[in-house]
């Protein structure tokens, strides 16, 4: 069995005629969206690249392949699928020894779409330093990857369920390029503001195509950048609703035990829980609005 990538048709189409091509992660279809709604969403996310002028190139691992555009097929075994591994970069190899089937994170997506040579990544959030992080030493994998990968992600912000500042820091620490688009405040995810300023913002998709270039052209920075952007203050939950649920849910997965890589979903569902589906409409929103900017940015790159 051979183990290099395999790329969708509609992938290798766009590649052969220059088409600009967006990653979307699977992550959010195999775990971080509630069934049956995670298959509908995961076809709109493609649609929305579509429609913007880009090809989606949908990432994830099926018997043991690494997939670059997924065909509906595919993702609809990963959408469906009962034992789909999470994979971050350190699980690739292992898992395609095994012939596993599974979606890939945000930092096994930028890896992915760096080796396939796409530039632009479309997320809802990226993972980052997690609370109480100096005595547990837990932090996402999400923020060394991008410091080593060169592809742009559109996201909003890190989830606010982690260390915000903290993961701040660490990716400045990294020399992570974190940019806003149209805003001067890192996103908070579900909210549009978490309370902390950003060196640099930028105010049209052209200037960040121009940032882009100017990173590629320099040659020196060989990191990712982040492009920070917000959920619309109308759309975004409501800030008091999110603070409540929040201390409310990290005391419940105190209360449990719960650590590492389980915590991010087990907060999630309880957002689910106890905003009555608010949250899982904002999170559709905040995808739909990044894969939309995603494509339009990859466009602008290329043109």
């Amino acid at each position: 069995m051979r183990f290099e990538l395999q790329y969708g048709d509609h992938v290798v189409t766009a590649r052969e005629s220059g088409t600009p091509v967006v990653a979307l992660e699977t992550t959010i279809v195999s775990h971080g969206l509630p069934r049956p709604d995670n298959l509908r969403v995961a076809r709109e996310i493609e649609q929305a690249v579509r429609d913007n002028g880009a090809v989606p190139a949908t990432i994830g691992m099926v018997g043991g392949r690494l997939v670059v555009g997924l065909s509906d097929k595919q993702l609809t075994r990963l959408a469906t699928g009962d034992r789909i591994a999470k994979l971050s970069v350190r699980d690739l190899a292992a898992a395609a020894a095994a012939g596993a089937d599974g979606a890939t994170t945000v930092a096994g997506t930028s890896a992915v779409a760096a080796a396939a040579g796409i530039e632009v990544f479309a997320t809802g959030g990226i993972g980052g330093v997690h609370r109480g992080a100096s005595a547990t030493f837990d932090e996402s994998a999400d923020l060394v990857t991008l410091s080593r990968t060169p592809v742009a992600v559109v996201c909003a912000g890190v989830k606010s369920i982690l260390d915000v500042p903290a993961t701040l820091e660490r990716l400045e620490t990294l020399g992570v390029t974190v940019v806003g688009y149209r805003t001067r405040r890192f996103p908070g995810f579900f909210v549009t503001d978490s309370g902390h300023d950003l060196d640099w913002s930028v105010s049209s998709v052209d200037e960040l195509a121009r940032l882009l270039r100017a990173r590629r052209e320099q040659g020196v920075h060989a990191g990712g950048v982040i492009v920070a952007n917000p959920v619309p203050a109308q759309e975004q939950l409501d800030p008091e609703l999110h603070d409540r649920v929040l201390q409310s849910g990290l005391s419940t997965i105190e209360a449990e035990g719960i650590t590492g890589k389980a915590v991010t979903p087990r907060l999630l569902a309880h957002f689910h829980s106890n905003t009555g589906g608010r949250s899982l409409a904002v999170n559709v929103r905040i995808i739909l609005g990044n894969a939309t900017l995603a494509a339009q940015l990859a466009v602008a790159v290329a043109r």
